[in-house]
């Protein structure tokens, strides 16, 4: 009754008594706080209805110790008031995050060391937005087990897991858990494992290296590093070209007959032209030389290379 008297729907009203059941020892005055400071700061009556249906664990913070720091926060990062309506509208959980949080998480994203275009695209969505990606795969890889370090370290070291959907991401994890048999912390000594396509590159060198391992034909394991890290044509060569049965296991790939990115017989063209010697160039040489003595004949070599030499610098 009292969520109902502040205006609450019957939809958001059950939400909160099933997801955050302590509301019932909770004052009227605290919920009432927690309404009017998202009202002072901008949001309708509606968006605060809204804000707790699609979050109503939000009821659980309080305003002077969680709240309004945050805000405070996304301020002083220069994020105007705008922007953080939007961000909250768009997702709820925004406000779940810590204080701090999000700092940490535009920091790494700063410090990035990698491709322009993929920083551009992490970017794309507006740096608030980018932040917050950053804490839900943090929040992810630490569901499965990774310290709160490493989830950064990952994610650091491999920017490119940051353009991928979550659910692409678990369900990466989970084959490399549950089919791979591989431990978790595989992906900070490879972090590579979550940036590359799982159905293109994933799962056909899996579905090789099992093979062979189950034929008997590796002398050694080939763990997840030996799995990730080979380029196509090396993979291709080392795993694939010499088992004529695993081209097809390798699907389209190995029906395009892997090829090197340079041209076949390039090396060629970087050779310098040879000019035969014909007997009577050797003789007109030898004549020429046998009117030197000894010292003329070095000094005449000498400069000779220095003039080929200027000639070949510029």
């Amino acid at each position: 009754m009292c969520l109902k008297g502040l205006g609450f729907s019957e939809s958001t009203v059950v939400n909160v008594l099933e997801a955050f059941p302590l509301v019932i020892m909770m004052d009227e005055d605290r919920i009432r706080d927690k309404m009017v400071f998202l009202m002072d700061i901008g949001f309708e009556k509606d968006d605060v209805d809204r804000i707790i249906r699609l979050f109503p664990f939000s009821m659980a913070f309080e305003v002077g110790k969680k709240m309004k720091p945050l805000f405070d926060e996304f301020e002083d990062l220069g994020f105007s008031l705008d922007v953080v309506r939007w961000e909250v509208l768009r997702d709820p959980r925004v406000l779940g995050m810590e204080v701090g949080e999000l700092t940490q998480c535009l920091k790494m994203l700063r410090s990035l060391k990698c491709r322009t275009v993929i920083k551009e695209n992490i970017f794309r969505i507006g740096a608030f937005r980018a932040g917050y990606e950053v804490k839900m795969r943090v929040d992810c890889l630490r569901k499965y087990g990774l310290t709160y370090r490493d989830a950064f370290t990952v994610l650091w070291k491999e920017p490119r897991a940051l353009l991928y959907e979550i659910v692409h991401i678990e369900k990466k994890i989970d084959f490399l858990l549950q089919t791979m048999k591989f431990d978790v912390f595989c992906l900070v000594q490879v972090p590579e494992y979550l940036g590359v396509n799982f159905e293109k590159k994933v799962v056909p060198r899996y579905n090789v290296i099992e093979y062979l391992s189950s034929s008997g034909r590796l002398g050694d394991e080939v763990g997840l590093r030996g799995l990730i890290k080979p380029s196509r044509l090396r993979f291709y060569n080392l795993y694939v070209k010499p088992y004529p049965e695993c081209k097809k296991l390798y699907g389209r790939y190995a029906a395009a007959e892997v090829k090197s990115r340079h041209p076949a017989g390039m090396w060629k063209l970087f050779q310098p032209q040879k000019h035969s010697e014909s007997r009577e160039d050797v003789e007109n040489i030898r004549s020429v030389l046998f009117c030197f003595t000894g010292t003329e004949v070095g000094l005449l070599l000498k400069k000779t290379m220095c003039y080929q030499t200027d000639f070949l610098s510029g």
